[in-house]
């Protein structure tokens, strides 16, 4: 995870929602990690608007918004 967290902060317009977000993402699940660390190793030209395209662009991104939504509103009530 601390790659990751490294990852991102070295993009030149990083910003701390960006990187929760996507260390949320990936840290729930294993694979979700491995994509996300292929993605980012597969060019340097990758901006932080590729990253979350490529993150709501995966399969299961839904399952991680309405997880994400349960969770806010639990801690609301």
């Amino acid at each position: 995870m601390e790659e990751l967290y490294n990852r991102l902060n070295a993009f030149p317009d990083a910003y701390f929602a960006f990187v929760m977000v996507v260390i949320t993402y990936a840290k729930t699940k294993p694979e979700r990690l491995k994509k996300v660390m292929e993605y980012l190793k597969s060019s340097d030209n990758i901006s932080t608007s590729d990253v979350i395209e490529f993150i709501s662009e995966q399969p299961d991104f839904h399952e991680f918004c309405a997880h994400s939504r349960k969770a806010v509103e639990e801690k609301v009530s």
